[in-house]
């Protein structure tokens, strides 16, 4: 080694430097680096720890340039249905010469055609109007209702109002829950102000042709009870998905909408010819309700015919 002040070599173990006296630091070695022990073995190494799952993408509203370009709010111009404040309390009595007797409370409606009304307490107010302005009560008069409808209001509790049918035969009260019913003409009595009232067209020709009941019935939908007039008695069936009944024209007092609703052709020549049935039958096709009546008022009225007076030649 070297003298770091005058450059003099030294012996490697000297202390002071001979020509300039300085004094030789000792050479300490450098620390040696510690050595790693070595690695556990596999069996006994610790599990990795597992990563964390990574956030799940939420994926952002999207960002509308102009308020033109943005979604319409839902419902905004859907009309939304309305429900009746609660059951109505009624009793139908009379036998073959039906009336419906209704107890309203206080804010309690119900409607009917003009004329309707049978009897009510003094509590119970009445109105007069279109009920769904000059086209619904066009479409109603084409299905065999008045063109005003009178709506009844109970301004205190436990007021009675009865109601009778037109014609000696049943009355039968429906329950509509959203769904919608298809009535034969004139067959609307009375109902909560919650369920609908208006005209249904026939889509099949041959229904509307030969079923026996036209092209125009009534449509009964909302929420609420509503009451139909029977002519003769009440038959009430429910048909199975794909089930068939067949039945004489004019016997259809009012079916569901989800039934279909059609005309068959009578085969044979001569059930044609002797059967008295005429050409068609009416069908209907489930699944879903049917009311079905006895006697229909055409068909009354034609028994009646050669037993009326007869105008004399003189």
């Amino acid at each position: 080694m070297f003298c770091p002040n005058c450059g003099t070599k030294l012996s490697d173990t000297a202390r002071f430097c001979g020509g300039c006296g300085t004094a030789i630091a000792a050479n300490t070695p450098a620390p040696a680096m510690p050595i790693s022990p070595p690695p556990a073995p596999a069996q006994y190494a610790a599990p990795p720890t597992p990563a964390p799952d990574p956030a799940p993408y939420v994926t952002p509203p999207p960002v509308y340039a102009s308020p033109a370009y943005a979604p319409a709010q839902a419902n905004a111009s859907v009309p939304q249905p309305t429900y009746p404040q609660k059951s109505l309390e009624y009793n139908i009595f009379g036998g073959n010469l039906p009336a419906v007797s209704i107890k309203l409370d206080a804010g309690e409606s119900i409607y009917t055609q003009a004329g309707g009304l049978a009897w009510m307490d003094n509590g119970i107010t009445m109105t007069t109007n279109m009920q769904g302005g000059f086209m619904k009560g066009l479409g109603r008069m084409f299905s065999g209702e008045s063109l005003f409808m009178a709506t009844y209001t109970s301004t205190a509790p436990s007021q009675e109002i009865v109601i009778a049918s037109s014609f000696p035969g049943d009355i039968a009260d429906l329950d509509l829950t959203g769904s919608s019913v298809i009535a034969q003409k004139s067959a609307f009595l009375c109902a909560q102000p919650s369920v609908t009232l208006s005209a249904f067209v026939t889509k099949s020709l041959g229904a509307g042709l030969f079923g026996g009941e036209g092209f125009i019935l009534q449509r009964l939908s909302g929420f609420g009870q509503v009451f139909i007039e029977i002519d003769g008695s009440l038959v009430m069936r429910t048909l199975a998905p794909g089930e068939k009944l067949k039945i004489d024209t004019g016997s259809v007092a009012a079916f569901e909408e989800s039934v279909t609703y059609q005309a068959e052709m009578v085969k044979g020549f001569k059930n044609i010819l002797f059967g008295g049935e005429g050409l068609f039958l009416t069908t209907l096709t489930g699944p879903g309700k049917v009311w079905l009546q006895t006697m229909n008022l055409p068909g009354f009225a034609k028994q009646l015919i050669p037993y009326l007076p007869k105008p004399s030649s003189n």
